[in-house]
Formats: structure tokens, sequence, C-alpha cells
């Protein structure tokens, strides 16, 4: 991957490549899950286990093979285990929990000793050889680097997924060698250990080959993240919610929709957001953990854990900061920024002003250009506007302030005082006119001249 990143915690669609395969084997209830780590294991396990508390971890010191890693996952668990063991590999993370839960029905319902989840692939470069008998068994799997000229023939590939029976699986771990070309122990060894033993060796293949791409680059990263994408706004359309132009629309695995929601393009919808019914969001429009609410309208937006209420406008060109709640039908419009802003149903900030750490109750109207001084520079204070308040442009909220219900401001006012409710606040200088000012200090200028033609047509006697 070239990064200081581990490969494994790389991210797709809202989830690392390790968070989509753990997501995918808790689907079929596991008793243990165990994740075996070892390149930057610190960093692998510590992510671990914020995603999943349940999951178990073994150290791989020396990565010596498929097989020995393995090995490695039993012991963590004391050893031998009873019932069905599932192998799957940590960069797959396309692969979906009904695609393993078929390897183990077919596991089980056809008594094997190991079930190898294949594919038929259009280029089988790179992958293990499935290789049959005459019976169509499973005989052995052949390492690309392993592999004869007419063996790399072969399309169909091991997916590196597994089902073994787990009585089984430890003592033919024990009788894997090394005589390869990379020194290593092969998980995939087992498959001809077993058979030699009389035991049966099966297979269950992949209705999606694609389901078993594995990621090694960041090429492949956005490939799959593509087909991810791809699969997620599919489901969401088949769902109930009109998705535009899907080629623009970006959403994660946790996003949620409500039904006839519609998306407009540009629009990136990021980790825990929900879009319910009849809402409408975009186009180019960035939401992150915020829920919008039924028949919301948020257009060229950035949002990130905000809440829109129902009804509720947003944008555009509008930014909404953690702890933003919209009300019932209330107005964040044009080049507005909001953070820790609580706004009453029916209120409107409708444009170019920022409320900050606030209280604004219902049907009140704050006026243009407005700013709720929030910081002095080591604290941030609290602002509270009262419901039915109407406040002029150009104000600056100097907080803790509090406006009364139903209390207006004059334009161009610093409120620095509390206004009690129903009364008018006016704090600023008189305007005061200073005659013939231009003609004296800007004489000749092109003002003076304007300026002067005006006072001969006032003195014409015409």
């Amino acid at each position: 991957m070239k990064s200081a990143t581990p490969k494994v915690l790389h991210d797709i669609c809202g989830r690392s490549l390790v968070g989509h395969v753990v997501a995918a084997s808790r689907e079929l209830d596991p008793e243990h899950l165990v994740v075996v780590v070892g390149h930057a294991r610190e960093q692998v396990t510590a992510h671990l286990a914020d995603i999943d508390a349940g999951v178990r971890t073994a150290v791989q010191h020396e990565q010596n093979g498929t097989g020995h890693a393995v090995r490695m996952a039993l012991e963590e668990l004391g050893g031998q285990q009873s019932g069905t063991v599932v192998v799957v590999c940590g960069d797959t993370p396309l692969l979906t929990g009904e695609t393993l839960a078929q390897l183990t029905r077919t596991h089980e319902a056809d008594g094997n000793a190991v079930t190898v989840l294949t594919a038929e692939v259009p280029d089988s470069t790179g992958y293990g050889r499935i290789i049959r008998g005459a019976d169509g068994a499973v005989t052995a799997i052949v390492e690309h680097k392993d592999a004869t000229d007419s063996q790399r023939a072969i399309r169909e590939i091991n997916s590196g997924v597994f089902a073994f029976d787990g009585a089984l699986l430890a003592d033919a771990l024990g009788k894997v060698r090394t005589d390869n070309s990379q020194g290593e122990e092969y998980l995939t060894d087992v498959l001809g250990i077993l058979r030699e033993a009389g035991h049966r060796v099966g297979a269950a293949v992949g209705g999606d080959h694609r389901q078993i791409l594995g990621i090694n680059n960041r090429v492949q990263l956005a490939e799959a993240r593509a087909l991810l994408n791809a699969r997620l706004l599919e489901q969401a359309m088949l769902a109930g919610v009109t998705v535009v132009d899907p080629a623009s629309t970006f959403v994660d695995v946790t996003v949620t929709f409500g039904q006839d929601a519609l998306i407009h393009p540009g629009t990136q919808l990021l980790g825990a957001t929900h879009v319910a019914e009849g809402a409408e969001v975009g186009p180019n429009t960035r939401l992150k953990d915020t829920q919008v609410g039924p028949r919301a309208r948020v257009d060229n937006t950035v949002a990130d854990t905000a809440v829109i209420g129902e009804s509720a406008s947003v944008g555009p060109y509008a930014y909404l900061r953690p702890g933003t709640n919209l009300g019932l039908k209330a107005k964040a419009g044009t080049y507005v920024e909001m953070k820790n802003a609580t706004i009453g149903e029916g209120t409107k900030v409708p444009h170019l002003s920022y409320v900050g750490d606030a209280t604004i109750g219902e049907y009140t109207n704050i006026g243009a250009a407005s700013v709720f001084v929030n910081y002095d520079g080591e604290h941030k204070h609290h602002t509270t506007v009262g419901s039915h308040c109407k406040t002029g442009s150009d104000n600056m909220f100097v907080a803790p302030v509090t406006i009364g219900d139903g209390a207006y401001t004059a334009a161009g006012s610093v409120i620095t005082k509390d206004v009690p409710p129903g009364a008018l606040a006016v704090a600023r200088g008189q305007q005061r006119n200073i005659e013939g000012w231009v003609a004296r200090k800007r004489p000749g200028s092109a003002a003076a001249t304007a300026a002067q033609s005006v006072v001969r047509e006032d003195s014409d006697p015409r």
C-alpha cells in the first residue's frame, strides 16, 4: 500500500478492510471470533477493540504462512475446536455474511472435512488454482507461483475462505510441510492431507467472484470502494430511495434511508447519517453522522453530527457543525454557519450569519449578517434568544446575553446586555451628517464633482 497505515486498516465506505470482514463474520453468530495479527499488531489490535469488543486476537510473530496463522488462532482458543471453523482473509471487504452462510450450509450438509469457497474469475493471475479430480472433487489447491503452465490456465480459483471440521483441522495443520517456493506453511495443503486420510473435500462456488477480491494496492482499494458503493446504492434504490446519479453519489455502509428519500448528484453520506422519508439531499452536499428529518431539504451543505428536523430547510452553502439541532420547519439559509445551537420550530436564520453556542426559541427571525459572539479568547459563552423575536440585520450578540420573548433588536446593534421580553434594543451610535465635507476635504475629486452637479440642479430656478 506504500502507507504508514497497515493495509487492513485502510477504509472503504466507512469501515476498515478488516472491519468489513469482521462484520460479515459476525453474521454467522460465531462462538469465537479470532483475528490473527502480525505486522503493526498494536494498531490493528487497538482498532479491533474499538469496533468489536468481542474479537480475540492471536499474534503471529513470524509470518510463516497461512497454515501457521491458523495454528496461532487455534492455540489462542486452547487447541482443537469442535464444530465448524471458518477461515477468512482480512483484506476481502466485499465478502458478505450471506456468502459465508452459504459456505457453512454446504459444508455441513455435505459432511465435508473441509469446504473451500471458490470462484470463476476472468483473470486468475496471482490466485491459487482449484485442482479437481475426474469426479469433480477438489484434489488440491496450487498457488500461482508453484503452478505449472496448464494449471495456471485454470480459471476456478481459491478465495482463501474455508470451512473446516474443527476436530480434524488441528491434527492436519501439524502435518503441513514447508517444502515449497516460499518455505511457508500453506493452509491449502490441509486439503490434500485430509483427502489422503480418506476424508471428503468439497467446494462451494460463490455466485459473484468480485466478493473475494483482495486488496494489495490503492488501485484495488479504489476498485473495491466503487463496487461496494454501487452495491449500497443499489440496495437503497431497491428499497425505495431515488438516487439521481449513482456515479457521483457516495455512501457509507452505516448510512440508512427512509422511503422516498431523494439524493441529488455530488452527495456524500457518511457515518451514522440517516435520511428520513421524503427528505431531499443535495446536490453537492456532505453529511456525516447527521440526522435528516422527514421532508427536510438540504442543499449544497456540509454538516457534521447535526440534527435537521422535519420539513426543515438548509442551504445553499450552509455549514452545520456538531451540536446543531434544527427544529420542525426551521431554516439555516445561505452562507449560514451553526455550531452547538438549538433552533426552535419555525425559526429562520436566512443568510450570512454565524450562530454558535446558542438557543433560539420558536418562530423567531434572525436578521442577515448576524454574529453570535460566543468566544472571549479563553471561554465559550451561551446566547439565548426567545420565541417570536425579530432581530435586525448586522447584529452582534455578545454572549452571555438573553433576548426575551417577542423582543426586537435594531439593525447594526451590538447587543451586550439582556433585552426584556417585548422590548426594542438599540445599541448603535447616532447618525450625524456633516454638510459639505466632500467639497472641503476632497476638492476636485469625482465625488465632489458629482455632489456639486446635484447642488446646481437643486438650485436651478427652472
